[in-house]
C-alpha cells in the first residue's frame, strides 16, 4: 500500500491541495476495494474520528473528479469507490452476498463490448459487471 508522502503526491500531481482528510480517504479506498461510503467514513474515523460524513462525501467527490478514485455502481447496489484507475477492467459481483472482485479484462468473442451504434457519442468506456456467485456463497448453497 503506498504511504502518506506518496498520497501526498498524487494529491498534488491532480494539483489538489493536501489535507489529511484527504490523505484519509486515499488511505481507506487503498486499503478496502470496493468499499462503500460508509465503510469508508468508519476507515477514515479511525484515523481522524471528528471528521464529519460531508467531508468524507466532498473528499470522495473531489478524488473521483480528479481520476484518483473510481467510482462504481452496479445496478441495484450502492455506490463504491476503488483505487484502481485508469485501465481497462471490469468486475465481478455475487448476487447473493454483493462481493465484488476485479476482472483484468474480458477475453473470447465479445460481440457486447464494441457498440452495434455509438449515437454520436465518442466513447471512451464501457463498464461491464458478470453476474454470479462469489466462491463463498458456491459452497454455501452447495452445503445446503
Amino acid at each position: 500500500m503506498p504511504s502518506t508522502m506518496d498520497y501526498a503526491d498524487r494529491l498534488r500531481l491532480a494539483d489538489l491541495r493536501v489535507t489529511r482528510p484527504r490523505i484519509a480517504v486515499l488511505q481507506a479506498v487503498h486499503a478496502h476495494p470496493h468499499a462503500d461510503t460508509e465503510m469508508i467514513i468508519d476507515a477514515v474515523r479511525t484515523v481522524l474520528p471528528t471528521v464529519s460524513q460531508q467531508t468524507v462525501y466532498g473528499t470522495l467527490h473531489t478524488v473521483t473528479a480528479h481520476g484518483l478514485v473510481r467510482r462504481i455502481q452496479p445496478p441495484g447496489s450502492v455506490a463504491r469507490y476503488e483505487s484502481r484507475v485508469g485501465d481497462n477492467h471490469h468486475h465481478d459481483v455475487c448476487r447473493s452476498c454483493g462481493a465484488i472482485a476485479d476482472v483484468d479484462c474480458t477475453i473470447g468473442e465479445t460481440p457486447c463490448l464494441a457498440a452495434s451504434h455509438d449515437n454520436g457519442y465518442t466513447v471512451d468506456e464501457a463498464e461491464i459487471f458478470f453476474w454470479g456467485l462469489c466462491p463463498t456463497c458456491t459452497t454455501s448453497q452447495q452445503r445446503t
